[in-house]
């Protein structure tokens, strides 16, 4: 993998932990803000969040791997 390619993957798995990090905050805010009312938007928000977590854990995956050569 070159460095630019390096550089690239670096990014995606930085804009992908902020995608998570929103969706988080998201589940955190419906938690602490509109439960037990909104008690139905659970499933789609925390599908959601698991969803960017994993894209994260998988593209961070993929820069350690590279990063070892």
């Amino acid at each position: 993998m070159t460095e630019d390619e390096l550089k690239d993957l670096d990014r995606e798995v930085k804009k992908l932990k902020r995608m998570a990090s929103e969706w988080a905050s998201q589940l955190h805010d419906l938690v602490e803000d509109k439960l037990p009312a909104g008690y139905e938007e659970i499933p789609g928000i925390a599908q959601s969040t698991y969803d960017a977590c994993k894209a994260w854990a998988d593209a961070n995956a993929r820069l350690a791997a590279a990063q070892k050569g």
